[in-house]
């Protein structure tokens, strides 16, 4: 019987050298860098409160189905 590994395997994770990743995960970093930076000052923080508002909506709404759906079940 074969082990599983406590990881799974990753694409291609024989096929791209350490350093290559390496270099595709600092080009990353930079390139985020470089859209903050086009970016005014305090958008990041905006943008951050406005997801977690977005986020709080939905979680409020589905609150609210749930509740509806378990008044309707107490009727049958």
């Amino acid at each position: 019987m074969a082990e599983k590994s406590s990881h799974p395997q990753k694409p291609f994770e024989f096929k791209i050298s350490d350093e290559t990743r390496q270099h595709f995960r600092t080009a990353r970093e930079e390139f985020h860098k470089s859209v903050e930076g086009m970016l005014p000052p305090g958008f990041s923080e905006h943008h951050r409160k406005a997801h977690r508002e977005m986020l709080l909506a939905w979680r409020s709404l589905i609150d609210s189905s749930l509740e509806h759906m378990e008044e309707e079940r107490g009727k049958v």
